[in-house]
């Protein structure tokens, strides 16, 4: 089992408070967020920002070692995820995957198979309750 922390730390209301949220690895360490970052473009960060991050970072690892299983090995791969919250519902309904990837010796329908099985399997996108969506491309 491999364990991983973060905290969050909020002061006052919802709408005018403010928070911080710090990370194990410190990478993150009393980085400020709050409504303004969550819903408007205040300075900061927001969860659903660390959601996509998390989500991105995963995702372009998982493919790493599926096209290593599959005996490829990317010279890159260009992952970005977009979080759709729905404020009405108040939950996050999509998470759309775009990805740009460079790799030797690979066909596109390889390519497409290895890739939907990163998207399907990537312990982030399990996680999520949300549509997952992608758009692969191998240039």
């Amino acid at each position: 089992m491999i364990n991983r922390k973060a905290t969050a730390v909020w002061k006052g209301t919802g709408k005018e408070g403010t928070g911080t949220i710090s990370t194990q690895s410190t990478v993150l360490e009393n980085t400020q967020y709050s409504f303004n970052t969550r819903f408007a473009d205040g300075k900061g960060t927001n969860p659903e920002e660390l959601v996509a991050a998390a989500h991105a970072g995963c995702f372009a690892m998982k493919l790493a070692f599926e096209l290593n299983a599959a005996g490829f090995t990317a010279d890159e791969l260009d992952a970005t995820a977009t979080i759709s919250l729905d404020p009405a519902k108040g939950q996050i309904v999509k998470s759309a995957i775009e990805l740009k990837a460079k790799v030797p010796d690979l066909s596109a329908e390889k390519f497409a198979e290895i890739a939907d099985k990163a998207k399907k399997e990537c312990p982030i996108s399990q996680l999520l309750n949300a549509e997952i969506t992608m758009n692969a491309e191998l240039i």
